[in-house]
């Protein structure tokens, strides 16, 4: 009886965190622009300073200092665009590396990956709300159809070695269910058909995100990224997959158009 107390106290805050955080995202979301913007920038310093904190524990104030850095690197790509975004969308990841910390390598890389993503959200979103809508609703799609395909099928795992819960069922339904997102798009006139063909390839880069901030948990050691997110761990905990998804989009981006979804008559 106590354990089944505690269960609903833990998904009832759960809950109310999950709710909390859906409004101020969609508000956010809504609103673009400025607003966004900073939303973001906020975002991926909390976000590298959990990534520091995790691969270097003990070093208090080294890991504010790393969000703070690269926050402001973020709002400085914002500002001077083409001139100096990827010097200063780097210069996090070698402050990681320049300091001593667990996993440097893997630190460096995931916090580029961290860096890019937050400002791949900013430049997806300014023409408009579909683009980033689309890749927003497929990750949480396939997550949503690989928790409950996976607890319902079971099978072979994907990764036991990093992610012993995920298995091949719930992962294939992942990519099902971000083609079923596709296709509303292309069914409401947002995106072309090629979208429907990327998006399979956008939840697993989604999933290999999940996948990655779990091995650099496993390695540090600790459960959760940090515990600012009542019932819910950290930041890069909710938004790993994100990182993911969106970093994809950005190195596709740099050699060829992609499919992405538009405003009606954009």
């Amino acid at each position: 009886m106590t354990e089944a107390i505690a269960r609903w106290g833990d998904l009832k805050k759960r809950a109310i965190s999950a709710l909390f955080m859906l409004a101020i995202g969609a508000g956010e979301l809504w609103l673009g622009g400025l607003p966004f913007s900073l939303m973001v920038i906020a975002l991926t310093g909390v976000m590298y300073w959990e990534l520091a904190n995790m691969t270097a524990p003990g070093r208090r104030r080294t890991p504010v200092a790393m969000g703070l850095v690269a926050a402001a690197c973020l709002a400085g790509a914002e500002l001077f665009r083409d001139d100096l975004a990827t010097t200063l969308l780097i210069l996090p990841g070698l402050a990681l590396a320049l300091t001593p910390r667990r996993d440097r390598r893997i630190a460096t890389v995931y916090g580029i990956a961290i860096m890019v993503a937050g400002y791949g959200l900013i430049e997806l979103r300014s023409p408009g709300v579909p683009a980033i809508l689309w890749i927003v609703a497929i990750v949480i799609v396939s997550d949503v159809m690989g928790y409950f395909v996976g607890r319902l099928v079971g099978g072979p795992k994907f990764w036991p070695a990093i992610s012993p819960k995920k298995t091949w069922s719930g992962t294939v339904a992942g990519w099902v269910g971000a083609i079923a997102v596709s296709l509303v798009f292309v069914a409401t006139g947002h995106a072309p058909w090629l979208a429907v063909a990327l998006a399979p390839f956008v939840a697993l880069a989604g999933q290999m995100g999940d996948i990655a901030e779990s091995w650099i948990k496993r390695r540090s050691g600790v459960k959760d990224s940090s515990a600012l997110i009542p019932g819910h761990g950290g930041f890069l905990d909710r938004f790993d997959a994100m990182i993911g998804a969106v970093v994809l989009i950005m190195l596709l981006g740099l050699f060829t158009s992609l499919p992405m979804p538009a405003p009606l008559g954009g």
